[in-house]
């Protein structure tokens, strides 16, 4: 495991005292698609048991970021170590086992719909657990329901459920194989802001029930101030700004206060 990095000018100072193992760390990432850069160098950290929120405009990167923290697309340059396993040298065999412990939350939810939300449920046990009896799949199924707050729609399909419900399901799917680590990509995109309030505060409850280590990617501020124990805000392929919601906001980069003006245009934020 990597500790803390030394204390950075433009990073909000952690609290005395508090020296966690990074379960995530990024060191020197770079990434391209052809002429297009997306990553210019990210350096990150990502503490036990805290959210970790990584806020940008869309084609910052912040989705090749994940990407490429659960070995779905390979650096140019950079290392990447997760749960003390560089992600960039592991073997084909190695990087599923190493998955098994992270839970992804895709954006769309990703819920197969010819399946109800039971069958849904179990797909991944049935992959990732085949030793788990057929008691021990519906104890799973009934405590991911009740940690997303929809225990009567195991027989349900996805066509039956609202956008915030099919986002409900997908964490469910997600909490099932007990991660250790869980990452949201834009969990509340497409979402009235009732639902997004609900998602993010469900987000909160999976981290103090599973203890996990999460990051979120987001453009949605409302949301990065709601779940973020710390925010990284990317700029330009590089993290410009890391520290707590406050701290990031708290400068004269008009780069960052246009993307809060733009977010918060028309609301009473603070």
């Amino acid at each position: 495991m990597v500790d803390a990095p030394p204390h950075h000018p433009s990073a909000d100072p952690r609290p005395a005292g508090e020296q966690r193992p990074a379960v995530i760390a990024v060191r020197g990432l770079h990434k391209a698609f052809g002429d297009n850069v997306v990553l210019r160098g990210i350096d990150l950290d990502v503490y036990q048991a805290e959210n970790l929120v990584v806020l940008g405009r869309s084609g910052t990167g912040k989705s090749v970021l994940i990407k490429i923290i659960v070995g779905l697309l390979r650096p140019d340059a950079g290392r990447v170590e997760v749960l003390g396993q560089d992600v960039t040298a592991l073997k084909p065999r190695e990087l599923d086992k190493l998955r098994v412990r992270i839970g992804f939350s895709f954006q769309n939810s990703a819920l197969y719909d010819s399946m109800n939300v039971r069958s849904n449920l179990e797909f991944p046990l049935r992959m990732n657990a085949r030793q788990l009896s057929t008691a021990e799949v519906d104890e799973r199924i009934v405590e991911a329901l009740e940690a997303v707050g929809l225990p009567g729609t195991a027989t349900q399909m996805p066509s039956e459920l609202s956008g915030g419900q099919r986002k409900r399901i997908g964490i469910a799917r997600t909490l099932i194989l007990k991660p250790e680590i869980m990452l949201y990509d834009e969990p509340t995109a497409g979402l009235d802001p009732v639902t997004s309030a609900e998602i993010n505060e469900l987000i909160n409850e999976v981290q103090e029930r599973y203890h996990t280590t999460s990051i979120i990617i987001t453009h949605d501020l409302t949301c990065a101030r709601s779940t973020a124990d710390r925010v990284a805000m990317l700029l330009d392929g590089r993290v410009a700004r890391m520290g707590s919601f406050d701290h990031v906001f708290a400068t004269e980069d008009p780069r960052v206060l246009g993307f809060y003006d733009y977010n918060f245009v028309g609301t009473d934020a603070p």
